[in-house]
């Protein structure tokens, strides 16, 4: 019998898929999944690998990126000597280690205790804890224009709220030498500290109750389960915390810029400020690639190390 028209194109047109369909059912697991990941592997090579090899090489040039044209010459080790060199240098570390120290401490203290509040079963607790986390959605260069018009002494709100309980008359606090830094600190703290809440209240919210309530039989005071429950069992959640925001604010930019744009002088200039102005104002790009790839040296090799430290600590 012969077959009609449309029979004979639709197994025609079927025909080229069935040996490709084979040769797919033929892969072994591991070809599929190579298959898969392959083009993600090519994508984070493209924006990842390739940018840092090339930062690294530029970093021992002295190369512009305003005179693309011009000759570029191989320096060697010259800008690394130069930056390990510059006295200006360590004041824009010192003022990043104060910066990272003290949000650290003030946002694992503020965090955890928010934590431990929320934990608590109230009514409303799930809107406050809405209201506590709006900070941390916001832009940080939002924040640091928001929190440049609170600061004002004149008219901000913030120097209005400390002459209520001592009377210091107008507080500059983004135009002082000595306040400048805490402003910074203070304004990271507040945003960011519902990030270490959230993640603090899920470490929470995986000690089983049956734990306390064992404990409570043993007749352990309330002070005791804090110290021999909670903290050992959150512990690994607040270390990823600290972790988490100390590789954000080692490269915290935006919103330190927006609000004292490293000032008064270079009180508040972060490392990643003076990269930004050696990269993109003075156009010193083999320069600033040279600092940038210290930075990256500091910040993975310190990373490496307490991850080690909070792995050991997992492990108790």
């Amino acid at each position: 019998m012969n077959p009609g028209p449309d029979r004979t194109v639709r197994a025609g047109a079927s025909a080229p898929a069935r040996p490709l369909a084979r040769r797919v059912r033929g892969l072994s697991d591991r070809a599929v999944v190579w298959l898969f990941v392959t083009p993600t592997i090519l994508v984070l090579l493209a924006i990842n690998i390739f940018p840092l090899l090339w930062t690294i090489w530029l970093s021992f040039t002295n190369y512009r990126a305003n005179r693309p044209n011009a000759e570029v010459e191989w320096v060697g080790l010259r800008n690394y000597e130069r930056i390990l060199n510059k006295e200006d240098i360590w004041e824009y570390l010192q003022a990043t280690a104060h910066f990272l120290s003290w949000t650290m401490i003030l946002q694992v203290i503020i965090g955890f205790g928010l934590a431990l509040l929320i934990n608590r079963q109230f009514r409303g607790h799930s809107f406050w804890t809405t209201v506590i986390l709006l900070p941390m959605m916001l832009s940080p260069a939002v924040v640091g224009v928001f929190w440049t018009y609170l600061f004002q002494p004149q008219t901000g709100i913030f120097s209005y709220i400390v002459n209520v309980f001592v009377d210091v008359g107008p507080l500059d606090m983004i135009g002082s030498v000595d306040l400048a830094p805490w402003a910074i600190v203070m304004v990271d703290t507040w945003m960011w500290a519902p990030y270490v809440m959230l993640i603090c209240l899920a470490g929470l919210r995986s000690i089983p109750d049956y734990v306390y309530e064992a404990a409570e039989v043993d007749g352990a005071s309330a002070w005791r389960r804090f110290w021999s429950i909670t903290v050992p069992m959150v512990l690994p959640f607040l270390m990823l915390a600290v972790l988490f925001r100390a590789i954000e604010n080692f490269k915290m930019f935006d919103m330190v810029v927006e609000l004292t744009s490293g000032g008064p002088g270079s009180t508040t200039e972060l490392a990643s400020i003076n990269l930004k102005r050696e990269a993109f104002e003075k156009w010193r790009t083999g320069y600033s690639s040279a600092f940038a790839v210290i930075l990256f040296v500091t910040v993975f090799g310190a990373a490496n190390v307490y991850v080690k430290a909070m792995n050991a600590v997992k492990r108790r």
